[in-house]
């Protein structure tokens, strides 16, 4: 599996955390994923025809709706199995076929998906003082470092007042038709107890008018699940 030590290359493209929030709880199928950022554990791919891990990684990569060829290429063959001699003719007549099939489901999704009522969530969100971000790292405490920088670099930092994020894991996950779990809180570290619930609720808020379900037990401590939401994610052109 390599989807994990993937996940973790390609988001760092992408513009919480464990600080506070419970996290889901590992199965060894992902605590070994979390191991293959490890190069030395990672499982040895056929030089002469794509096997089906490479194939369930294209995929896999293909309906998250973030990466075009030239991103799949590169992740692919430059960064995922770098160490190997896959054949690129292949890997980028799968990459068409693969892409090809998804934009044709997609003529056959509804004009508003979950994905677009997220988004629009995420919008609203953004126009209450939160940073979002999607894809954002590996783990809650890579999403917090990267809505750090995200504060730094933005425009007028004094009117964030916290942020809202999914990493790598729940992507997978959500993919995988699991709930999607978000993290949440406030700028400050030290008002997590105080202000985070606000937070929360300002996520939960704009959530539910945008048609997602949404479960919270109302606690810092707690992160946002939105059960059943079907990952139907629009391919860049």
């Amino acid at each position: 599996m390599k989807l994990f030590s993937l996940c973790l290359i390609v988001c760092l493209l992408q513009p919480g955390c464990d600080r506070g929030q419970n996290q889901t709880v590992m199965t060894p199928s992902q605590k070994k994923k979390r191991m293959l950022n490890d190069p030395i554990l990672k499982h040895k791919v056929s030089q002469m025809a794509l096997d089906a891990e490479v194939l369930n990684d294209i995929d896999w990569l293909v309906r998250t709706g973030f990466y075009v060829k030239t991103d799949l290429m590169r992740i692919i063959c430059e960064e995922v199995y770098y160490q190997y001699s896959l054949n690129t003719d292949q890997v980028s007549a799968t990459i068409d076929e693969r892409l090809a099939a998804y934009r044709a489901e997609q003529k056959n999704w509804p004009d508003v998906t979950d994905c677009d009522r997220l988004d629009q969530a995420f919008a609203r969100m953004e126009k209450r003082g939160l940073i979002t971000l999607e894809n954002a790292g590996n783990t809650q405490s890579d999403g917090y470092e990267i809505f750090e920088d995200a504060l730094q670099e933005h425009p007028q930092p004094k009117t964030v007042i916290g942020y809202c994020f999914y990493h790598n894991q729940d992507l997978e996950r959500v993919v995988g038709e699991l709930p999607l779990y978000l993290a949440f809180g406030p700028v400050a570290p030290k008002e997590e107890e105080t202000k985070g619930v606000a937070i929360g609720n300002i996520v939960r808020e704009e959530l539910e008018r945008s048609g997602l379900e949404v479960e919270w037990e109302g606690t810092f401590h707690d992160r946002l699940r939105v059960p059943g939401m079907v990952w139907q994610k629009r391919i860049p052109e």
